[in-house]
């Protein structure tokens, strides 16, 4: 399976985000190409035809930048000048959580990336260039001075931030850039950044192999992105891609094992984004309808379903609870058409000239609380609804940035919920490395009740109080004194509420742990303090109570 890898971040924990068979960290790839081949051999007055032509002399030649060329400079797509007074280098320094350890966070790190001045004095990057971050600086092409800049927003799943610059002084020679449209295929565009290699500007350029959804790495989304062959890099992430004056996508990411394969986040998931912070002053994300689909390409599959030669389709073969479209939407109907686009048998439906495209790129592009006309056969007749789309919740988190895990401790016993980042723990290879139930869970489990977690006991401190329960690790919490568990706070509720003699905890396969309760009490402070952990509880768990310490007070002042 081809593996996709995020630019910006040269560290191998965070570049090991989601994907199957596994992101993979790019900090010691190959340097970048530094100029694309018509514009080298432009500046070196050759023809690009020549024996001499770029492709050949940027493989035998270390990087060139743009400040090593004493050449008068051409730009045949335009653009690039205002590119290069916009494109700044991004410097982060950033401390992600500890899964394993979850009271602990990891040491901090350095990481560069680029970004891009727009409108209202903003600089649009990457959020995996800014992901955990605890400081941020700027700094402009052809300075030596870096500036503090402040996170407006982010948007993990479609891999986009917002920075802001309060100093005037910052934006002195800025010129924001423009947004334009979706380039279509062979457009050459050209993309800016900063790149691993060198500390200079530098630029690329390619052109436009395919437009198509694809795994967004960092968030673990799938939307619409344009592949291009330009050489990009670590340290690319957030530059623009530009064609005809106007920013065309941000690069965000590259194809492991292949040469010169990148993507670019294309206008539409950018002005989505954008749009979400302008109108609703955060980022909300992106809808899904929650339903798990199959093809219907075979006759006999259709004949089955009632479907005439005229009608196409797709077969839903799941429906999530707790989202709007199951009020309507049930097993075994076919899904005709989304906002009368027909949807055809393999799940397309038409893009821009003789171009196809995958009809969830229309769902993703609806709003939070947008209505959506949704047209489906069952038992051979044809029914209309209209619903209300937001963004569907797994019940295994995608991603957890810029917050603490969750966690509690009793008696040695660490309960956390299940995350995709917890599984990351794991190293590059952990969809194999990891627990496979665990794995399993993660994407087929959605949730049934709100609040709802899948929660887990991770591991266990060692301590005479639960030895021989070591061997249980990793396994889900499923019951507690009879009781089922919705999530973590519940979990820690009824440990802390037991009026039992001995508490017990059941697992997933049958398997038990039994305590003594006052006895497992006492020992909790004796190894939290062995391990050298401050609290057995984590922030975010006191924070809730205290929330709903506050209304209640407020219900009972409303009372009286």
């Amino acid at each position: 399976m081809a593996l996709f890898r995020s630019l910006g971040r040269v560290s191998r924990a965070a570049a090991a985000r989601f994907s199957k068979n596994s992101v993979r960290s790019c900090s010691s790839q190959a340097p970048p190409l530094i100029l694309g081949s018509r514009r080298f051999c432009d500046a070196l007055g050759r023809p690009s035809g020549s024996r001499h032509s770029c492709r050949h002399f940027c493989s035998a030649v270390p990087p060139i930048f743009l400040e090593d060329l004493d050449v008068e400079r051409r730009d045949p797509q335009g653009g690039l000048d205002a590119a290069l007074n916009s494109v700044v280098k991004i410097f982060t320094v950033s401390s992600s959580p500890n899964y394993v350890l979850p009271w602990q966070k990891k040491p901090l790190r350095e990481l560069t990336g680029s970004g891009f001045a727009i409108s209202d004095r903003r600089i649009l990057t990457n959020a995996h260039v800014v992901a955990d971050h605890s400081y941020v600086m700027v700094r402009k092409h052809g300075s030596a001075v870096k500036f503090r800049a402040k996170v407006q927003a982010v948007g993990h799943e479609c891999d986009l931030a917002l920075l802001r610059v309060d100093d005037d002084d910052f934006w002195e020679g800025i010129e924001p850039l423009e947004l334009g449209d979706i380039p279509f295929l062979q457009d050459s565009v050209a993309t800016v950044g900063y790149p691993q290699g060198g500390d200079n500007i530098c630029v690329t350029r390619g052109v436009v192999s395919r437009v198509e959804p694809v795994q967004y790495i960092h968030g673990g989304s799938h939307l619409i992105a344009i592949q291009i062959d330009a050489a990009v890099n670590p340290g690319n992430s957030g530059g623009p891609a530009m064609y005809n004056n106007t920013v065309v996508g941000v690069v965000f990411q590259n194809l492991s094992n292949a040469e010169n394969v990148g993507y670019i986040i294309p206008v539409p998931v950018i002005k989505h984004f954008l749009s979400d912070v302008e109108e609703r002053g955060r980022y909300i994300g992106f809808c899904g309808l929650g339903l798990v689909c199959q093809s219907t390409e075979n006759k006999q599959l259709r004949d089955h379903l009632k479907m005439d030669s005229k009608k196409t389709g797709v077969l839903v073969s799941k429906v999530y609870p707790l989202t709007e479209v199951s009020n309507y939407i049930k097993k075994d109907d076919v899904l005709l058409a989304f906002d009368g686009v027909l949807i055809a048998n393999d799940g397309s439906v038409t893009f821009r000239n003789r171009e196809r495209i995958s009809f969830v790129h229309l769902v993703t592009m609806k709003r939070e609380g947008e209505s959506a006309a949704l047209r489906v056969l069952r038992d051979g007749k044809e029914i209309n609804f209209n619903v209300k789309l937001a963004p569907v919740k797994p019940l295994v988190p995608n991603h957890q940035f810029e917050r603490l895990p969750s966690y509690y401790i009793f008696a040695g016993l660490v309960f956390v919920p299940l995350t995709l980042p917890y599984l990351h723990e794991y190293g590059d290879d952990w969809y194999n490395a990891s627990p496979r139930r665990l794995c399993d869970r993660t994407f087929s489990k959605m949730p049934k009740k709100p609040g709802e977690q899948f929660v887990i006991m991770s591991q266990v401190l060692i301590d005479d109080i639960n030895a021989g329960y070591e061997r249980l690790a990793e396994l889900q919490v499923k019951q507690v004194n009879g009781e089922k568990i919705v999530n973590l706070q519940h979990l820690r509720r009824l440990v802390e509420g037991c009026k039992e003699p001995y508490i017990r905890f059941d697992l997933d396969d049958g398997r038990v742990i039994v305590l003594k309760y006052e006895s497992a009490k006492e020992a909790s402070l004796r190894i939290l303090q062995n391990h050298r952990i401050s609290s057995p509880v984590s922030t975010d768990l006191l924070e809730a109570d205290k929330e709903e310490e506050s209304s209640d007070d407020a219900e009972q002042e409303g009372t009286l």
